[in-house]
């Protein structure tokens, strides 16, 4: 390959290589691998700890729930052997107190032992006060003469001290030969929850056990708190017909992960629960700190690009923005020199020339459609008058002007009377037309007197007259009165058969406690007083300085 060719390879490849893609390469090459390879790595731990965590539950439930069947069993055992002994007895009549004397010592968990007469009522217990009771209407004892079997009743209320209670029940018709009677088996919650006491001891794991209706039978380390109650954290309905199985809920507004296990051959489940943030804050921990540490590479990385960038880009780079800032405050021979700047930044700046220029035009056009804009917004197009925005800047001008030389400014407001009924007559057109020749005689008037007229809104018109006495105003008034009449415009509603209007004339000399808005109500007043003194008339308001007297109305 010969010289000229390297060279333009080499040119070729600088160019692609600019100095914004080798800092965006060399930013990668220092962060990603480590982000990529860190939060894999954290992320697998998360899983598997998750994994880990998930499969121990499972196993300490299905262990305990094991322990709790074998007690369970032990109490089936004891009741089967309890019926055999009391059908054998019963011919003797001396079952009651073999009953009594059989309740053994080796199982605490049994509170008392009862026998259920076939007509429902208990006729034999080791608690005598429970001798009598007729349990017929108890779900569990109905369910064990239908089925004939071993059942647990879900945890019920004592008919004699409201405590809660578990009752297993063996009928003595499955033993051969038996007479229709059940025994029944009190049950001492508190060894269910002495059994999960290994589950309660890790932070953030929780240990349940509920009957089929979802009720807490015991629990661990909390049992003393919810035993008895309704467990908030899964609906039975939810694990109901599944013997294992796990999910996860939200209790409080705190995730939790359940994995739940059936005791064989009842409707009890064993809950066991952990604390979603409980069992990742380690891991969440290590997530911080490796975070921490991308956020410290990441600093070196950017301040390696600073230092290298601060030459070849950051410098051109003030440049341009000292251009566009002068530009943008409206030096608009602001140039950006492209020979001082790096080859990467020349088009930019050429870029940059090239806007600079088109916008200084744009500017020159949009001053001068401002003008024409802001000459249009304060003229009424249907009079030719300025707007009301229009008079109230003149009206403050010829204000402060009259205060600076202790002048008089007299205001006089116009309305054309029956104005609506015209309307309703003639029509809109021909209202707009009728104000418009009314706006070119105020015009025509304003013109005359070195006056300024304007339409104030809807048939309503002022004019503004600087230096001038409450005589000369008034005489004014009356011209503008007789030239809008002498219109002869027709309007059939009025009594005088043609468009007149009403004035209202107001002079004062501007002082620092008073307002352009306070003539404005006085010269409105005055207006509102010749319609009420029966239109086409012209109305003066003495407008009294502060501590003046009354203001007085003169027709």
């Amino acid at each position: 390959m010969s010289g000229s060719h390297l060279g333009s390879a080499t040119s070729r490849l600088k160019a692609l290589l600019g100095i914004r893609a080798r800092l965006v390469i060399l930013a990668l090459i220092l962060v990603v691998p480590l982000m990529l390879d860190r939060v894999m790595v954290l992320e697998n731990a998360r899983s598997n700890q998750f994994t880990a965590a998930t499969d121990e539950l499972v196993k300490l439930a299905r262990h305990n729930a094991a322990a709790q069947r074998e007690v369970i069993s032990s109490v089936e055992a004891m009741l089967r052997s309890t019926a055999y002994i009391h059908v054998a007895s019963e011919q003797t009549g001396r079952s009651c107190a073999i009953l009594r004397a059989s309740l053994r010592v080796e199982m605490p968990w049994i509170t008392s032992l009862s026998v259920v007469g076939p007509n429902g009522r208990i006729t034999c217990s080791t608690a005598p006060t429970y001798v009598g009771l007729d349990i017929t209407d108890r779900p569990y004892y109905q369910k064990t003469l239908e089925t004939h079997g071993f059942v647990l009743s879900d945890l019920i209320p004592s008919r004699l001290n409201g405590k809660p209670l578990l009752l297993a029940n063996y009928p003595t018709s499955a033993v051969e030969g038996g007479e229709p009677s059940v025994i029944i088996a009190g049950l001492n919650v508190d060894w269910m929850a002495r059994l999960m006491s290994n589950l309660g001891e890790r932070p953030g794991v929780e240990a349940v056990l509920i009957d089929g209706k979802g009720t807490v039978l015991a629990a661990q380390p909390n049992g003393q708190d919810i035993a008895g109650r309704p467990y908030k954290g899964i609906e039975p309905q939810a694990v109901e017909g599944t013997d294992v199985g796990s999910t996860s809920v939200m209790v409080n507004g705190v995730r939790k992960f359940i994995t739940f296990v059936r005791l064989s051959g009842t409707d009890a489940r064993l809950l066991v629960t952990i604390d979603h943030d409980a069992m990742l804050a380690p891991i969440n921990r290590d997530i911080q700190k490796a975070y921490v540490q991308l956020a410290f590479i990441s600093l070196l990385a950017l301040l390696g690009a600073w230092l290298v960038g601060e030459q070849f880009i950051i410098r051109p780079i003030r440049t341009m923005t000292s251009m566009a800032n002068r530009f943008g405050r409206g030096d608009l021979s602001a140039r950006a020199t492209a020979d001082t700047l790096p080859a990467e930044f020349k088009p930019l700046a050429s870029a940059f020339n090239g806007m600079a220029a088109q916008l200084a035009e744009r500017e020159r056009d949009l001053i001068a459609n401002n003008d024409r804009l802001t000459v249009m917004a304060s003229v009424d197009m249907v009079s030719g008058l300025a707007n009301r925005r229009g008079f109230q800047s003149r009206l403050e001008f010829e204000w402060l002007k009259m205060q600076q030389v202790d002048g008089r400014l007299a205001l006089m407001m116009i309305d054309v009377d029956h104005f609506k009924l015209f309307n309703d007559s003639y029509g809109h057109p021909e209202g707009d037309a009728c104000l418009g020749r009314v706006g070119e005689t105020l015009a025509r008037i304003a013109n005359e007197t070195q006056g300024f007229a304007a339409r104030y809104g809807g048939e309503e018109f002022c004019l503004v007259l600087p230096g001038v006495d409450g005589a000369r105003a008034v005489e004014v008034g009356e011209i503008i009165r007789e030239a809008v009449a002498g219109l002869s415009i027709p309007h059939i509603m009025s009594e005088h058969g043609h468009v007149t209007v009403s004035v209202g004339v107001c002079m004062v000399t501007p002082n620092a406690e008073q307002l352009p808005a306070e003539l404005i109500e006085a010269a409105d007043a005055a207006l509102y007083a010749a319609k009420r003194q029966g239109r086409n008339q012209v109305v003066e308001h003495g407008l009294a300085r502060p501590g003046a007297p009354a203001v007085s109305m003169v027709g």
